[in-house]
């Protein structure tokens, strides 16, 4: 079999700086905490609010507060754990 190469050109680098770009668009204006929590799911793919909390070093009304209000953005998804129905799971939107 045939190995495929794969060249990244210099349009498709701005391209991807341009989609990073839109992605944090809608986080520019929120507070640093919203900003802090989004960046740390961004790194860790998928974390409960207590993990959140713990990750960020934030109090725990803080993190709920920057959750709701990357929620109202579209900028995190979440949905309940099945291990514990009663955590959330959040990820950031793609």
């Amino acid at each position: 079999m045939k190995k495929e190469e794969v060249h990244m050109s210099a349009t498709d680098a701005v391209v991807t700086e341009e989609n990073a770009a839109d992605r944090w668009s809608a986080v520019r204006d929120l507070p640093p905490s919203a900003k802090l929590v989004a960046k740390v799911l961004d790194y860790n793919d998928t974390l409960t609010q207590s993990e959140l909390a713990e990750e960020t070093l934030l109090p725990p009304r803080t993190v709920r507060y920057a959750l709701s209000r990357l929620e109202e953005e579209d900028v995190v998804d979440s949905r309940f754990s099945f291990a514990d129905a009663r955590k959330r799971l959040y990820t950031l939107s793609v």
